[in-house]
């Protein structure tokens, strides 16, 4: 009875095991350039480059949709800023790390789509000195809340390795500007890289 329990429980946990998956991906992608605020104060941020990483974790799915537990990394060095306001901040660099979940649909697939959700925590951080030269009074750091969404698609290349397409928004508060602008910025991102897969098939 202790031989049958002990492989039964093998069994399962071989099966469980073998059904896991992860990945991570590795993309670079560019940061759409934006204007805020109204046109007598108004602040012009540049495009800038996107370095992202990303793990997920499969929990659960079949030749119809997998469901994913993922953890997704962007950080870009900095965005210029433009503005008639020459109290404005020079630059901004960026960093998020937003968890969230992945809907992947026919992950057995060439072609595998999928849609992300997820949220967390951005870091701004702002230029010492001011469009003008003088010393910056906004904060040097300053941490906003980070709510992402957005959809691409992954594509089998070469055993563990595939490629990967997609465009996310990160919505967050406003960097300190120091030109009173306030509410909140869509950061939308496009990418592209590879994905690895590893501990298990799918």
């Amino acid at each position: 009875m202790k031989t049958k329990l002990f492989s039964s429980m093998l069994l399962l946990s071989t099966a469980t095991a073998f059904a896991q998956q992860h990945e991570v991906g590795l993309t670079l992608g560019g940061l759409f350039s934006q204007n805020r605020g109204i046109p007598s104060n108004q602040v012009m941020l540049s495009a800038g480059s996107a370095l992202q990483a990303n793990y997920g974790y499969r929990f659960l799915g079949n030749h119809v949709a997998a469901l994913y537990g993922e953890v997704h990394f962007l950080a870009n060095p900095q965005r210029t800023v433009t503005s008639l306001n020459q109290a404005s901040t020079r630059d901004v660099a960026t960093l998020y790390v937003t968890p969230g979940i992945r809907v992947k649909f026919a992950p057995r697939k060439a072609l595998s789509p999928y849609v992300a959700v997820g949220g967390g925590f951005g870091d701004y951080e702002q230029s010492r000195l001011r469009l003008d030269g003088q010393p910056n009074g906004a904060p040097r750091q300053l941490a906003r809340g980070v709510f992402d969404f957005g959809g691409g698609v992954d594509v089998r290349f070469w055993k563990f390795i595939g490629l990967r397409a997609e465009i996310r928004d990160f919505y967050t508060g406003s960097p300190a500007y120091n030109s009173g602008i306030r509410g909140g910025q869509h950061n939308v991102v496009a990418g592209g890289g590879i994905v690895l897969k590893f501990g298990g098939r799918e």
